[in-house]
């Protein structure tokens, strides 16, 4: 039986059959009784890790025993085995042979927080965005096909990802092309009571034999001679699995479904994977597991240690007194929803899957009938906030900006093209840490300055996201308001709901020679650099539509226009200044600063945005080196 830790233990434990068993290879010399010590002890060695780097934490010792057996009896990296999200990956980074690298977990050059293909032949396919498994398992068994190759095709999803529509789309297509691959559905919110654990461990030992199959398959041909006996035998069959088992739904789709079975009973795990492994057509194994399992505390509360920061150290360090840090944000945008709703009954709030993350908890419970959460589905959520919007209802999308790039289609289709009265909340936006470039909102300024009609606005500190919002929910029409994430300036908040002039830009400093165009949260650094270069700073505010008479004005009181923005530069804001001055036959010159053409690696926000230039520093030394150019 597991044991189950209490606390996080600050000295490496010892793990002598963790220490055979650090590859595949290795952990297949181990016996199978010998597997069950081995989970305790990647359990603890997860927990020890986790601890020094911080990191997700409960989805991965929800998988100890999943892992240990999928690597056990595949084949694994010859077998492909893809994550779904990754959040669950860090025992499979243990067991493929960076055992040694985890410490370097998020941090600058060192281990991702979630599969990479460049970093290891066992991470078959690179996540970071949820529900992609199926898909690129499925195109793996069928490239296994078309090269004749017996290697199989392994796909772990959770519930939570198993309600996007593209997870959906590849389980209907898998059978249509009789794809020889197994999908392992890691359903976490669910508990199994003894009898029904037992029954359904049981009847999944039996389904999954190749004796059952040989039989059916055997019955199969001989019905099949008999007109309708077939029909009827499988029928039978259907909805006697059907008492049984849920999974009537996966059946009537092609898939063969066995379980539920318990996902930390390791026999029972590798008696039915071994089961299975050779069975022909698409397979699909359901096991129930406690997100969190072998730690009191996350198991007791799984979404409070979802994640977790790194511990501090026995020793404590004196460091210098941090300045008083204003809300995040997120909980400006959360307050900011409650208020707002409280004021104007039309309000809803529409989230996938982040309450949490985008600060709706308080919304939900003070609002419960208009709030939303239609779990992991971008698409529908923007959808569902258009056919609300058609029928009078106000709805607010709160939405990071990496998994708006999932809703594309929707925002423009179904809202902009309809002109609906839709206002996005658009967290995450910029750089995000040790998250890395799937997480990061490198992108939306560029996406969304080409849709026709969409105000977009780029707050400069927390005050500014109050009022922005407001003035985005009171336009009537599509707009977006894009902010990063943590803490800004702790700028004081306006109580009410005020608004302010769409398109209209503030000059924050007079200066000469240089004008800097900050959009969004890099007014700081760039005042700071005004201040040395005697600069004019402008908060542009809007990045559609743009105070073109701003920039008017400085492009002719000026001889450099500086754009700052924490988006690419590829069809960003400082994009959309150029065009302007270029149609209206301005010519000065120009510097763009802001996210290069590349995906920035993760490591720490600051060291990021150092990287990029972005930080004060390399502001300064971007204008310096411009400006020395110029003569």
């Amino acid at each position: 039986m597991p044991t189950t830790f209490q606390e996080i233990p600050r000295e490496r434990p010892s793990t002598p059959l963790l220490d055979q068993a650090d590859t595949p290879a290795g952990l297949r010399r181990l016996g199978e009784a010998e597997l069950e010590g081995l989970a305790d002890e990647l359990r603890q060695d997860l927990l020890y890790t986790v601890g020094q780097t911080g990191g997700h934490f409960g989805a991965g010792l929800g998988v100890i025993e999943l892992t240990i057996a999928l690597h056990y009896v595949f084949d694994t990296p010859e077998d492909r085995l893809v994550w779904d999200v990754g959040h669950q990956a860090y025992p499979h980074k243990i067991l493929t042979g960076r055992r040694e690298r985890m410490h370097s977990l998020r941090q600058k050059d060192g281990l991702a927080a979630f599969p990479r293909r460049s970093e290891s032949p066992y991470d078959t396919f690179g996540v970071g965005h949820s529900s992609t498994s199926i898909s690129a398992a499925l195109g793996m068994a069928i490239a296994a096909r078309l090269q004749g190759s017996e290697r199989k095709a392994i796909a772990v999803i959770g519930d939570g990802a198993l309600t996007a529509g593209m997870a959906f789309e590849a389980l209907n297509h898998a059978p249509e092309v009789n794809a020889n691959m197994l999908v392992v559905l890691n359903d976490n919110d669910m508990s199994i009571s003894r009898n029904v654990g037992g029954l359904s461990n049981y009847l999944a030992k039996i389904l999954s034999s190749r004796t059952y199959a040989s039989m059916r398959e055997g019955g199969k041909k001989v019905l099949s001679r008999l007109p309708g006996a077939w029909e009827i035998a499988r029928r039978t069959e259907e909805y006697a699995k059907g008492m049984l088992v849920p999974g009537t739904l996966f059946e009537e789709l092609g898939w063969n479904y066995i379980g539920p079975i318990d996902g930390h009973d390791l026999p029972t795990l590798i008696a039915t994977l071994r089961n299975m492994r050779d069975l022909k057509g698409p397979q699909f194994l359901h096991v129930v597991t406690k997100k969190g399992k072998g730690f009191g505390p996350a198991e007791a509360d799984p979404i409070g240690w979802h994640a977790i920061t790194k511990l501090d150290p026995l020793v404590p360090v004196i460091a210098p007194p941090k300045k008083a840090a204003g809300p995040k944000y997120s909980a400006v945008f959360g307050q900011w929803l409650c208020d707002m709703a409280a004021a104007d009954a039309r309000l809803v709030g529409i989230t996938p899957a982040m309450k949490e993350g985008s600060d709706l908890v308080a919304f939900s419970e003070r609002f419960p009938e208009r709030y939303f959460d239609v779990a992991i589905a971008e698409q529908h959520a923007v959808t569902l906030a258009a056919g609300l919007a058609c029928d009078g209802i106000k709805p607010v999308v709160a939405i990071y900006s990496t998994f708006l790039q999932r809703g594309y289609d929707q925002l423009v289709h179904d809202v902009a093209v309809q002109g609906l009265d839709v206002l996005f909340a658009i967290d995450r936006a910029g750089l995000v840490g040790e998250d890395g470039p799937t997480h990061a909102g490198s992108f939306d300024l560029s996406f969304l300055r080409c849709i026709p009609g969409l105000v977009i606005m780029a707050p400069s500190d927390e005050n500014e996201l109050r009022l922005m919002l407001s003035t985005g929910y009171q336009y009537m029409g599509p707009a977006a308001v894009r902010y990063p994430r943590g803490t800004g300036p702790n700028a004081a908040l306006a109580p009410g709901l005020d608004t302010v002039e769409i398109g209209k830009a503030v000059v924050r400093r007079r200066g000469k020679r240089v004008a800097i165009l900050v959009f969004g949260v890099q007014l700081t650094e760039a005042l700071a650099v005004a201040e040395r270069l005697d600069a004019t700073v402008v908060d542009m505010r809007f990045v559609k539509p743009l105070d073109e008479a701003v920039i008017r004005e400085m492009a002719g009181q000026h001889s450099l226009i500086v754009t700052l923005e924490e988006n690419a530069t590829m069809g960003g804001a400082g994009s959309a200044v150029g065009e302007f001055l270029a149609s209206q036959g301005l010519c000065v010159p120009l510097l763009h600063l802001g996210l290069p053409d590349t995906y920035v690696e993760h490591a720490k926000p600051a060291q990021m945005l150092a990287e990029c230039g972005l930080d004060e520093a390399g502001i300064e030394k971007a204008i310096q080196a411009r400006l020395q150019a110029a003569g």
